[in-house]
């Protein structure tokens, strides 16, 4: 997991332009389990609507994702 501090966004809510000082949250895991992190990202986010996607990668360092993989059990 990495927290990057220090992001402004710019947003459209509710009919408004927002803004609002940040920090992105990555958390790296493997696609069996992102129904279970975004659940519990959504029960713990303050926002009525966080940002929770998920980002495919078309390559890894073979290393890492076994790292991984043993890591996100």
């Amino acid at each position: 997991m990495n927290v990057l501090p220090g992001l402004r966004s710019t947003y459209r809510w509710q009919g408004a332009v927002e803004q609002a000082d940040e920090a992105l949250l990555l958390i790296k895991t493997i696609a069996a389990r992102f129904d279970a992190l975004r659940d519990a990202v959504l029960a713990q986010h303050p926002y009525e609507l966080p940002e929770v996607l998920a980002v495919q990668v078309a390559h890894v360092h073979p290393p890492y994702l076994q790292w991984l993989i043993e890591h996100s059990r």
